[in-house]
């Protein structure tokens, strides 16, 4: 039996003329991972199995041309102040 290790990936965001529906869209998106995180207005954290590539793909079928999309598995070292998001999750998912 294989086991597929989920990995936690961080998403950032700038929308280009986006409406509400886009951020909808987006946020049912990432909130479908089961285990996420909204970190900041337009950063997330996804635990997936996918890759960065698929994720990537799978948000610019969802916003508008143009918009930019940064995708970056998660690190060992982080640090952060005010964030929307539980510390614990971070804690416990970076």
């Amino acid at each position: 039996m294989r086991i597929i290790e989920k990995k936690t990936f961080l998403i950032s965001y700038d929308l280009n003329d986006a409406q509400s529906d886009v951020y909808e869209r987006l946020f049912d998106f990432f909130e479908s991972f089961g285990t996420w995180a909204h970190i900041t207005e337009s950063l997330w954290a996804i635990k997936t199995e996918k890759t960065a590539v698929e994720i990537r793909d799978a948000i610019c079928e969802l916003v508008p041309a143009k918009s930019s999309v940064f995708v970056i598995k998660s690190g060992i070292a982080s640090a952060w102040k005010d964030v929307l998001c539980s510390n614990k999750w971070l804690k416990d998912n970076l």
